[in-house]
């Protein structure tokens, strides 16, 4: 899923649902209530009503549909174009968000490899053995759609960026899946430490700068120390100079991490 610009031979994606949402049926992998509904411009979106959530010991409750609307606030305001169009509405179950339905397929830029397939091009992650003790190796591209995405989840906090969460549409990679982001404590947790303690580029930097800069909350629903917290990893990428390690004290990557 992505959100689209007016460019050449791509059609304009709405940036928010026309008329009421029809529910077309529910996303049975999903683990919060997740639906697939329809607006009257016969339009699909993802549909996420905060009724469904499932409530988490370290997330306020009814906060994750806020939180996937504030990841496409950031991704806008960064000019990103990382986050399909993501808007807050009253839908047919209650309150929630609403994301821009792409058609696409998680991106092939992440896989498990054989170790004899890490050839250059290929940033290793993690190292592993399969049930029947075959070595296998976690990595991904060294592609700069997707170091777009490792920074912008650094400054998000996110805790679940899997494979299946980045989705291509045509040459563009895009974000989904964005409620468990923007805490107050360290909660990165990514399958793109590809970059980890690279120098950030001058045109991250302005990115990160902006984001440090920021005089307020960029969406409604979340309290003022998430966004306090958003420009204080801004100001530490600043003064690093590099992307984020892993700290050690959370789980670096989700699991399972495809």
């Amino acid at each position: 899923m992505s959100a689209r610009q007016r460019l050449p031979g791509r059609p304009v994606l709405m940036t928010s649902p026309t008329g009421e949402l029809t529910l077309i049926g529910r996303l049975v992998d999903a683990s919060n209530g997740t639906f697939l509904a329809a607006d009257e411009a016969q339009r699909s979106w993802v549909y996420k009503p905060v009724a469904g959530e499932a409530p988490l010991w370290d997330f306020p409750a009814g906060t994750l549909s806020r939180r996937e609307v504030a990841a496409y606030e950031l991704s806008k305001t960064l000019g990103l174009d990382v986050v399909p169009p993501t808007v807050w509405i009253d839908g047919p179950l209650g309150e929630g968000s609403a994301q821009a339905w792409i058609e696409g397929e998680p991106t092939e830029l992440i896989d498990l490899l054989q170790p004899e397939e890490l050839t250059e091009g290929w940033l290793p992650i993690l190292a592993a053995r399969t049930e029947d003790d075959k070595p296998v190796i976690l990595a991904h591209r060294d592609d700069p759609r997707l170091r777009r995405v490792a920074l912008f989840d650094a400054l998000l906090n996110n805790s679940d960026r899997k494979a299946s969460h980045l989705i291509a549409d045509g040459e563009r990679i895009a974000g989904v899946d964005h409620g468990v982001s923007l805490h107050i404590d360290d909660k990165l947790r990514t399958v793109l430490w590809g970059w980890a303690g690279d120098p950030i580029t001058p045109d991250e930097q302005s990115l990160v700068a902006l984001v440090a800069s920021l005089g307020g909350p960029l969406a409604p629903g979340l309290g003022d120390e998430e966004w306090e917290a958003l420009t204080a990893r801004a100001e530490a990428i600043l003064a690093e100079g590099e992307l984020p390690r892993p700290s050690g004290r959370w789980p670096g990557i989700p699991w399972p991490p495809l």
